[in-house]
């Protein structure tokens, strides 16, 4: 069994301030606006890199060196989790849903660096 990858990337930065934030990505990495969500302190924004995305989320305090986190895109993030589940992967709690939005599912390597799976919403 193998996990379906998209072929899509989102790189997820905590920030304090998501108005600064995304006018800076916007300046310095030529990044376009996706979408926002204010109600859960989330945006995406387009790279130049196809399938390649920022996200940006909103934190209160973020540590020293940031919290960056790369966020994969599958196809099935069921049978993701039972990929990983199969290999003793430690994750968090399980699979967290944003209504309309995304599936999302936190689990960590071996020095404890973590990633996440997403499964999108069909948005229009």
């Amino acid at each position: 069994m193998r996990i379906e990858f998209k072929p899509e990337l989102t790189c997820s930065i905590g920030v304090t301030d998501l108005d600064q934030a995304i006018a800076w990505y916007e300046q310095v990495f030529g990044a376009t606006l996706l979408y926002r969500a204010d109600e859960i302190g989330w945006c995406e924004l387009a790279t130049a890199m196809p399938g390649v995305n920022i996200g940006l989320g909103v934190r209160h305090e973020i540590g020293a060196g940031g919290n960056a986190v790369n966020v994969w895109e599958v196809g099935d993030i069921d049978a993701a989790k039972a990929y990983l589940d199969a290999l003793l992967v430690r994750q968090d709690s399980g699979i967290e849903e944003i209504p309309g939005l995304v599936r999302l599912l936190t689990f960590y390597d071996p020095d404890g660096n973590a990633f996440m799976f997403s499964q999108s919403a069909q948005r229009e």
